[in-house]
C-alpha cells in the first residue's frame, strides 16, 4: 500500500502552479488547440458540443478542485489517482486501436473517452458518497465539499459509474449519429483494461480489501489503512500498549489484485472474441454477462461492503450484478432478433487484431 506517492509544490519560483496559475495557462492553450483541430474537421459547433464540456470540467478541476485538496506539503499525488489516469489512457489507447477496425476515427474515440471518463467518475463518486454518507457529512455540508472533491484519495464504486457513463455514451452517439452498439463493442475491452489498472490503484490505496486468510500471497496493511481500521473496529487486532508500536493488519486476501487479474483476462477474452462475434452489440453483451458473474464471486471474498439486509444477504454490488445479468439477457435476446447488425456488415470480414 502506498496511498501518497509524493507532493507537488504549490508554487514555482513564486508563481502559483494551481488555481489561476501556470497549469490553468497550459490548460487554456491545450483546450484551444484541441477545439481548433476538431473544428477544422467537423465544424466549431460540433467540436464544442463534443469536447466543450469535458474540457470545461478539466479546467474547473485545475482552478478549484486541485487547490481544495492541497495540504501544507503541497498537492498530494495519490497512487489511486495516478493509476486512475493511467487506466483512462490505456483504455482509450485500446479503444482507438479497435476503432480503426470498426469504423471510428481516433478523435471520435478520444472525445467519447473523455466524456465517459469524466461522467463515470461523477457517477462512481456520487454512489460512494451516498453509500458512505456518514463519513462525509458528519461535520456538515460545507466541510463535506472538499472531501467529496478529493477523488484522488480514493472512494469510487465501479457500478456507480455505469448509469452516468452509459448515458454519456448514448448522448455522444446520438449527437454524432453513430451506431451505439458498435461503439459499445469498440470500447468494452478498453473499459475492462482500465478497470484492471484501476484496481491496482485500489491496492495502493488499501480500499476494496478482502477478508483475513492464511494463503502464501496474503497481504497485511499498515496502521490507519482501511483494512486495519476495519479489523480494529471488529476487535480482531491485539490491544495496543500505551506508547507501543501499532501492529499491521491481519493478512487478508489481495482482492484488489484478484479483480485486476479478472478484468485483464476478460479484456483479453473480449478482444479475442471480437472477430467471431457477428452482430453489433455481441462483444458488449459478452462483457455485460461475464463481468457481473466474476464480480459476484469476488464480492464473496471482500468484506468492505455489508449485506443489504438480513433477508437479502447480498452486498449492494452483488445486487447490482444481478440486475446487470438481467440486462445482459435482455440484450442477447434483442440482438438475436436482429437479422444482421445495424449496418448490414459481418465483422468477420474486417481485418483481425485489436
Amino acid at each position: 500500500m502506498r496511498s501518497t506517492l509524493f507532493h507537488v509544490p504549490l508554487e514555482v519560483d513564486g508563481v502559483p502552479l494551481f488555481g489561476w496559475g501556470l497549469l490553468a495557462c497550459v490548460w487554456a492553450i491545450v483546450a484551444c488547440w484541441v477545439i481548433a483541430r476538431a473544428a477544422r474537421r467537423e465544424g466549431l459547433v460540433t467540436a464544442l458540443a463534443g469536447l466543450g464540456l469535458p474540457l470545461a470540467v478539466a479546467g474547473a478541476v485545475i482552478v478549484w478542485g486541485l487547490p481544495a485538496i492541497a495540504d501544507d506539503a503541497g498537492l498530494p499525488i495519490r497512487g489511486y489517482g495516478v493509476m486512475l489516469l493511467v487506466a483512462a489512457a490505456a483504455g482509450t489507447w485500446l479503444s482507438v486501436r479497435r476503432g480503426a477496425r470498426l469504423g471510428f476515427d481516433a478523435d471520435t474515440i478520444i472525445g467519447l473517452g473523455m466524456e465517459i471518463f469524466l461522467w463515470g467518475i461523477v457517477g462512481a463518486r456520487l454512489f460512494y458518497v451516498v453509500q458512505y454518507r456518514a463519513a462525509f457529512f458528519d461535520a456538515g455540508i460545507v466541510a463535506a465539499i472538499p472531501r467529496i472533491l478529493n477523488v484522488a484519495q480514493g472512494g469510487l464504486v465501479v457500478f456507480g459509474s455505469l448509469p452516468t457513463a452509459a448515458l454519456a455514451a448514448w448522448l455522444f452517439a446520438r449527437r454524432r449519429g453513430l451506431p451505439i452498439l458498435r461503439l459499445a463493442d469498440c470500447i468494452a475491452p478498453g473499459l475492462l483494461l482500465g478497470l484492471a489498472i484501476g484496481r491496482v490503484g485500489c491496492f495502493l490505496n488499501g480500499c476494496c480489501y478482502g477478508g483475513p486468510c492464511d494463503l502464501p500471497w496474503a497481504v497485511s496493511f499498515p496502521p490507519d489503512s482501511p483494512p486495519w481500521l476495519d479489523q480494529q473496529a471488529r476487535g480482531l487486532l491485539p490491544a495496543i500498549a500505551a506508547g507501543g508500536p501499532r501492529p499491521w493488519s491481519l493478512p487478508v486476501h489481495p482482492a484488489q489484485l484478484y479483480a485486476a487479474i479478472d478484468a485483464a483476462l476478460l479484456a483479453a477474452l473480449a478482444v479475442a472474441a471480437t472477430p467471431w462475434l457477428r452482430r453489433d452489440g455481441e462483444v458488449f453483451a459478452l462483457v455485460l454477462t461475464l463481468h457481473p458473474v466474476s464480480r459476484m464471486l469476488l464480492e464473496a471474498i471482500r468484506v468492505d461492503e455489508p449485506p443489504l439486509s438480513a433477508f437479502l444477504p447480498l452486498s449492494i454490488s452483488q445486487a447490482i450484478a444481478v440486475v446487470l445479468l438481467a440486462l445482459a439477457a435482455a440484450l442477447w435476446w434483442w440482438i438475436g432478433r436482429q437479422s444482421g447488425n445495424a449496418e448490414g456488415h459481418d465483422r468477420r470480414d474486417r481485418p483481425r487484431g485489436f
